[in-house]
């Protein structure tokens, strides 16, 4: 009996290190696979009026980018270097319009996901690439414009592989792919089990908050000072421009008076009323001026009757 018992005792000891050493690859991480009651989010008319405006919402957003991509290719004048920036946003947003939007119009109005794992990675994959994506092309929109602007000669004449727009579109995707995509397809696999409920679809990682604080300054943050400084520096560019012009045209010596007092209220700020009164005011005078000695000389010189049959007569 003893030989026995030793024996099962050392059986099982075994058995629980074999099973201690495999990890649960895609086991639950503390029951959280516990399958959850489904209950709807919202009443039915709520629902519907929600399904409504979302359809739509889908809609315009794949016909709007469509008819992008379609003037695109249709239209050879539109083929500059810029234009292939806003192709490439038409894209992503495309995609997000046909392939995200109707996968998440079912689970948003249910709270439940009911076309299974695979298809999940697949939506999740997607969903974090496309609008990545979509992110960094209105940065680099923003900064093609900047660069057109506040740098036109050396845009103008750039030359090589970095002048090339798609090598910079390519570069977009892969830098949007590394960002999100090997989580979503490997956090499961990096931690030994899997975060995610049953009948629920959202990223292993949705509960870090350390990676969603990187992940976020990169996709949000550092975008949002990009292009908010890009933009900034245009507007300035081009009001510098204007001021320099305005006083260029007030300094050359072929301006007239009512150039200068326009010029001299624009130099003060003055408003747009202001400055229409003040040339409109001497344009009046200065015709008033003109008819008075116009008219005075007419007087003087003018010959009457009299004096006519003098000198005739002479």
């Amino acid at each position: 009996m003893e030989v026995s018992a030793w024996t099962e005792q050392t059986w099982m000891l075994n058995n629980h290190n074999s099973t201690a050493g495999t990890p649960c690859m895609m086991g639950p991480c503390n029951g959280t696979l516990s399958p959850q009651p489904s209950t709807p989010q919202f009443s039915l008319g709520v629902s519907v009026l929600l399904a409504l405006l979302m359809v739509l919402l889908a809609l315009v957003t794949v016909l709007g980018n469509v008819l992008v991509i379609l003037a695109f290719i249709l239209d050879r004048n539109l083929r500059h270097r810029s234009n292939y920036f806003f192709l490439n946003l038409a894209i992503s947003d495309f995609a997000v319009g046909v392939f995200c939007m109707p996968l998440y119009i079912p689970y948003a109005l249910t709270g439940t996901w009911h076309l299974g794992k695979g298809l999940c990675k697949l939506w999740l994959l997607m969903d974090y690439l496309l609008c990545s994506a979509s992110v960094f092309n209105i940065v680099l929109i923003s900064y093609d414009r900047f660069l057109s602007v506040t740098k036109a000669v050396s845009y103008r004449t750039q030359q090589g592989m970095m002048s090339n727009p798609v090598v910079k579109m390519v570069a977009i995707w892969v830098f949007a792919f590394l960002l999100y995509s090997p989580a979503v397809l490997l956090w499961e696999y990096m931690t030994g089990c899997s975060m995610v409920e049953e009948g629920q679809c959202y990223a292993e990682f949705f509960n870090n908050w350390y990676f969603l604080l990187c992940a976020s300054t990169l996709e949000f943050f550092v975008p949002l000072i990009s292009v908010t400084y890009f933009n900034m520096s245009i507007f300035y560019n081009i009001q510098r421009r204007q001021r320099r012009g305005s006083i260029q045209y007030c300094e050359s010596p072929g301006s007239s008076s009512v150039s200068w007092r326009f010029c001299f209220l624009l130099r003060r700020g003055s408003s747009l009323s202001e400055m229409e009164d003040s040339a409109s005011s001497s344009m009046r005078t200065k015709k008033e001026s003109l008819v008075t000695e116009s008219s005075s000389p007419a007087r003087a010189n003018s010959v009457t009757p009299e004096n006519d049959f003098s000198v005739c007569a002479r």
